[in-house]
């Protein structure tokens, strides 16, 4: 240091007095020191409610519970409760300093409530940051999140993931619209086809809450009774919310309610909109710009106020089921949602799921169903062909398709385009009775026989006991056969059969939303299917088989769905409609297409589930492991003592190459997997007790090996 660096650093004796004037002016204007941000050491706190109670975003189960934190005087202001916070987190008891705890990695989090004291007698550490002063997060919204958490065996966090979408900044300073005032009840339209549809709409247009499935009438009219039973609902001064299964049937009920209210009234919300446009519409939600909404199942937790309405449309679709932790069913978070805000409910499909059926048979909801007359008016003609008909048929043998499919693609394609539904790839044979085609059963469980390799007896897909000496309770037959898939190249074989008629496939890799009203051949894979202009002259359904095959207890309901959902595209039996499929005419979902009656197919599936103990009269849980780690689990696990374990049975191993089915194993690893089974009000039990074992689990530390649990799983055997 130079001597002159001395001088004027001494700010003494040798200054020249301008000098030491700028030094003491220099004093004067000095602020007082501030408190560190993210730290706030030293800080004052807020002098009322200086403790925020706060939800951390961290998704284990073991700390699935709030922290309390001090508020900063500072923050004092927009630490409100709802709003999203940045807290230290994982600090050591000893790393306290000034009173104040210290230290731990910054992570997000919830402002819950704020507190005068907290319970927690140690120090505190301080909220590092308001993220944000828009209040995202509602007492009501918390509320149906921890009733979900708790459903599903879930943490609140993860919950919270799928409820509340990722902020953007620029969307936030974006102010939203002024909200509309209610529009006018509308006029009942095509609802009047249905024997309680006009009594719906006037109770949501009175203010009332009634409950509801409805099994909608064939034909493209169900979209514009959806935005009807929304507008009545906005008619009453409260809100609506509408779960579909896809972005096309979003794009075709907002296509209806902008038809039908005009635009501004109604937000729509999607995964597949973009992070900015869907915070921006979920935040016109939040601050009751737009009292209505409708989208696919990242819509199930829209902040909608004053809700009064609910509804689903084909709750049976996969896509309803979130695959995110703890995979919630969009059908079963609007029934919390219903029981919470004391709201209407609708169920609506073409078909009826044995869901729906028992919501109608227990009461707690009513049907909506149309005459028979209705329904035989809107309905196609649908034709079987059997085995029988099959190995009689000199074309079918030849080229794979029946002479009567032909002859209705042929018929068909002289009036407009007929729509091909071929069965996707990877459907599992299962067995069955040579005679009859009853799915072969296990004498304990009930569960789903199958083939071992190598191995003359069968074993339970559920329970895993061999059965050596099977039987047919049906028919008395011995003999068993495998339900295979049908044939892979039709789309290929009908465009040489028909080579002057163009060919669309709508699929995975591509899916079509509507096609000309020409003559055209549409192949298109279930539920995939797009809307043909003026309806399709005739539909086949091939390889019945493939779907009535697989082993899954929803096998057939979910065949019948699917079928209905085709043939539902088809113009009306008057108008020359035709569907034929491919599949034996005895079985149960067949003869109910034949009839559309899905409500009865639904009924009698109901009934028989439960005498023998299944889903939905039942709850059940899956718990998949390795063996060693499955066995622990279930060792540890405090079961009420009404619960049935059935298993384990080893599950299929996954390979490094084509997609992965969400819960399966990880590619090579040999797990296992064990059905639990509680029967009607114990769901909670199970529920709670499995959450329990699961956190402690995850609280012994990152070593311990994976062992998945999943609440009412759609596929069980």
């Amino acid at each position: 240091m130079s001597s002159e660096d001395e001088q004027v650093g001494g700010g003494g004796e040798g200054a020249p007095p301008e000098q030491l004037a700028l030094i003491r002016e220099s004093v004067r204007q000095a602020k007082v020191p501030r408190a560190k941000p993210r730290t706030w050491r030293g800080a004052a706190l807020a002098k009322e409610l200086p403790v925020a109670r706060v939800l951390v975003d961290k998704g284990v189960l073991h700390l699935d519970r709030y922290f309390d934190y001090a508020v900063p005087e500072e923050l004092d202001a927009e630490a409100q409760p709802g709003v999203r916070v940045r807290v230290r987190f994982g600090a050591g008891r000893g790393r306290v300093r000034d009173g104040r705890r210290e230290g731990g990695g910054l992570i997000d989090g919830f402002l819950v409530e704020r507190l005068a004291e907290s319970d927690y007698s140690g120090p505190l550490a301080a909220l590092a940051q308001v993220v944000s002063p828009e209040p995202v997060l509602g007492q009501e919204l918390l509320a149906l999140t921890r009733a979900v958490a708790d459903r599903y065996a879930g943490s609140l966090a993860d919950v919270l993931q799928l409820a509340v979408p990722p902020r953007s900044a620029r969307a936030e300073q974006r102010a939203s619209a002024e909200p509309l005032p209610p529009p006018g009840a509308p006029e009942a339209g095509s609802w009047s086809r249905y024997e309680r549809g006009a009594g719906f709409l006037e109770a949501l247009a009175s203010g009332g809450a009634p409950r509801a499935v409805w099994n909608a009438l064939p034909g493209p009219e169900w979209c514009d009774e959806l935005a009807r039973a929304v507008a009545a609902t906005l008619a009453s001064g409260r809100g609506a919310l509408v779960v579909v299964p896809d972005g096309r049937a979003v794009a075709r009920v907002d296509a209806a309610l902008t038809s039908l209210l005009g635009k501004g009234r109604h937000a729509v919300l999607t995964a597949d909109a973009g992070p900015e446009k869907r915070y921006r519409e979920w935040l016109a939600v939040r601050r009751g710009a737009v009292r209505a909404v409708v989208g696919t199942r990242a819509a199930m937790f829209a902040p909608v106020r004053d809700l009064g309405l609910v509804a689903i449309w084909d709750d049976g679709d996969d896509s309803h089921s979130e695959p995110h932790a703890p995979q919630p069913h969009a059908r079963e978070v609007l029934l919390l949602r219903a029981a919470q805000d004391k709201c209407g409910f609708l169920l609506g499909s073409w078909s009826c799921t044995v869901e729906a059926a028992q919501l109608v048979e227990s009461g707690w909801a009513a049907p909506i169903v149309a005459a028979r007359e209705q329904v035989r008016g809107a309905a196609p003609l649908v034709r079987t062909v059997g085995d029988g008909d099959l190995a009689r048929d000199e074309a079918a043998r030849a080229a794979r398709l029946p002479t009567l499919a032909w002859q209705a693609v042929r018929e068909g394609l002289k009036h407009g385009p007929v729509l091909v539904q071929v069965p996707r790839r990877g459907y599992v044979p299962r067995m069955a009775c040579a005679n009859c085609r009853a799915p072969a059963r296990c004498r304990h469980c009930s569960g789903p026989l199958e083939a071992q390799e190598g191995v003359d007896a069968l074993r339970c897909g559920w329970c895993a006991r061999d059965e050596g000496a099977w039987h047919c309770p049906e028919c008395g037959g011995f003999r068993l056969r495998a339900q295979v898939v049908g044939a892979r190249r039709t789309a290929e074989e009908l465009g040489r059969a028909f080579p002057a008629v163009p060919v669309r496939t709508s699929g995975r890799e591509h899916v079509l939303d509507t096609v000309p009203g020409g003559p055209a051949l549409v192949v298109s894979t279930p539920g995939a299917e797009p809307v043909a202009e003026g309806g399709y002259a005739a539909a086949l359904l091939l390889d019945g088989w493939a779907m009535l095959g697989r082993p899954d207890l929803r096998a057939g309901e979910d065949a019948l769905r699917r079928w209905i959902a085709a043939a539902a595209l088809v113009r009306p039996q008057g108008a020359g409609g035709t569907v034929v499929v491919v599949a034996e005419p005895t079985l149960r979902p067949v003869q109910a297409l034949v009839r559309w009656d899905p409500v009865g197919h639904a009924v009698r599936e109901l009934s028989e589930r439960a005498e023998l103990g299944f889903p939905p009269v039942s709850r059940m849980a899956a718990v998949s492991g390795v063996g060693e780690a499955l066995a622990a689990f279930l060792g540890a696990l405090e079961l009420p003592g009404e619960a049935e374990v059935l298993g384990p049975v080893p599950m299929a191993v996954t390979g490094a190459q084509g997609p992965r089915r969400v819960g399966a194993p990880p590619p090579g690893e040999r797990w296992e997997r064990v059905l639990i089974r509680v029967p009607p009000g114990k769901g909670a039990v199970l529920a709670s007790a499995l959450k329990a074992a699961q956190a402690a689990r995850m609280a012994r530390g990152s070593g311990e090996p994976v062992v998945r649990v999943r609440i009412d799983p759609p596929d069980i055997g």
